[in-house]
């Protein structure tokens, strides 16, 4: 069983992904986690120490992310491309719960999504060579992350295993397999 602290930050993760910032107080977290406020604030003294919280979760799931990448042995720009779908993972859902606080104006949470965005730009740059492609790849990821995050009801836009196979050639195309 996962302890009370980390209850509450899923939780916490839960309401931003769900109902969103506004939705996320104190006391809606520690009903959601099943603490009293003052277990909740044992841990995680105000909301703030609860979105500091988050963003270390997301960076180490980031950190561990970057380095699956430099080790595929299909290289970054195919494993970027390959792994940029909403698969509802731990790290979906903090990237998703910290995108809800940046998009609502949250300075510490828009800080940290940049460091993050530029972690995996910078990634795909040293191991590609040059800014523009890695750019471009990040793109195309991106957008597929998109799409499979906001439009995952619409059977219309899914991608199938086809659609990923021509997606990757196209990387080939542009980012060649450096490893």
């Amino acid at each position: 069983m996962a302890s009370s602290r980390e209850r509450i930050l899923d939780s916490f993760e839960r309401i931003l992904i769900d109902e969103g910032e506004r939705a996320a107080t104190v006391e809606a977290v520690a009903a959601a986690a099943d603490v009293s406020k003052g277990g909740l604030l044992y841990h995680f003294p105000s909301k703030e120490a609860m979105v500091d919280a988050l963003g270390d979760r997301l960076q180490a799931l980031v950190d561990d992310d970057l380095a699956r990448m430099a080790k595929d042995p299909e290289g970054a720009a195919r494993y970027y491309v390959r792994t940029s779908v909403y698969e509802n993972s731990p790290l979906d859902r903090a990237l998703v719960a910290m995108a809800r606080l940046a998009q609502q104006g949250h300075s510490r949470a828009q800080e940290k999504f940049s460091v993050l965005e530029e972690a995996w730009l910078g990634a795909l740059e040293d191991r590609l060579g040059n800014r523009v492609v890695a750019r471009a790849v990040k793109l195309m990821g991106d957008g597929l992350y998109y799409d499979a995050a906001f439009f995952a009801g619409d059977t219309a836009r899914k991608q199938s295993a086809q659609d990923m196979e021509d997606l990757l050639l196209l990387v080939d195309t542009i980012a060649p397999r450096i490893n």
